[in-house]
């Protein structure tokens, strides 16, 4: 009809958010589980956020956050397959556990923490200090679209994002704002990811 303007229907979600996954002392150089590039990494999300910080709705950090004295559900083993089983790391409270003093804590707006008593990998395992799951925070800020970097990219980045999708997230990797436990297993990870609809870009 001549003079009518079409209703412009109301936008979902079109939030973006950042995970930053694990990216503490055990994880870098000199750390019970050293991933190498961890400390470079550290300092390169640091970088990258105060640059883009106007393209989040979030920040978000996970953190390994195991119970001292135990194994954690099999998790901790004195000898260690580093597939299933890895060195005591991450134990609550300790200096392994803090994030890595490159890593700009005052960026980060929502933390959970996992793992505390059995084996976890995906920060969407964590609880934050509310009680919720990262999948709750997320949605209730009406985040919809999440960048996904870290340690290890192998590992707890990996299923990080692959549980991220699951709970109807578009998600990106920057790879270059990752480290690995092992390079190879980094590449078939992203591999893996990208097959089922994670986008692998990077910040530069």
């Amino acid at each position: 009809m001549a003079g009518h303007e079409p209703q412009l229907l109301p936008t979902l979600g079109c939030m973006k958010a950042i995970l930053i996954v694990d990216v503490q002392r055990d994880f870098t150089e000199g750390g019970a589980l050293a991933c190498e590039g961890g400390a470079n990494v550290a300092g390169a999300i640091t970088d990258y956020l105060r640059t883009n910080a106007s393209d989040y709705h979030l920040v978000a950090a996970s953190r390994d956050w195991h119970n001292p004295g135990e194994d954690n559900g099999g998790h901790f083993a004195s000898e260690p397959d580093f597939i299933d089983t890895w060195p005591v790391h991450c134990v609550a409270g300790s200096e392994g556990a803090q994030y890595h003093p490159n890593l700009d804590q005052s960026l980060i707006e929502v933390e959970v923490h996992k793992g505390m008593g059995e084996p976890a990998y995906s920060a969407f395992e964590g609880r934050s200090e509310g009680g919720q799951n990262l999948e709750q925070v997320l949605k209730e800020r009406g985040v919809d679209q999440l960048d996904i970097v870290g340690i290890a990219a192998d590992y707890c980045v990996k299923a990080s994002a692959a549980d991220a999708l699951k709970a109807g997230f578009r998600v990106r990797i920057l790879s270059d704002l990752t480290a690995a436990v092992n390079a190879a297993g980094a590449k078939a990870a992203f591999a893996d990811l990208e097959k089922e609809g994670v986008r692998i870009e990077t910040a530069v």
